[in-house]
């Protein structure tokens, strides 16, 4: 079964947040994910509004959280702290 990892983004330093990316983006694909929305059209109909939105889907939740937790996503999120306010989470998929 598999998951999706949503992120709700806003950006508050775009060049430290651009290396995030770079790093983020290898080691999303190395543990299987693909991403499937990021930064397009949204509408918020409910909670805070943050201006950019993620999903990537992963073969699993345990994939997904594998990938969280690796040396090498954790390595691009130290770029990501202090040049974003970000919410993650991981779903299952029901299908």
């Amino acid at each position: 079964m598999g998951a999706l990892w949503i992120a709700h983004v806003e950006v508050t330093d775009p060049e430290a947040y651009g290396r995030y990316a770079a790093l983020a983006g290898p080691a999303i694909a190395q543990h299987g994910g693909a991403f499937i929305a990021r930064a397009a059209r949204y509408v918020t109909l409910e909670g805070k509004e943050r201006a950019r939105h993620v999903v990537a889907r992963f073969p699993s939740l345990e994939a997904a959280e594998a990938c969280y937790r690796s040396p090498e996503y954790q390595a691009a999120l130290e770029h990501a702290r202090g040049a974003s306010e970000r919410d993650l989470v991981i779903v299952e998929l029901t299908e």
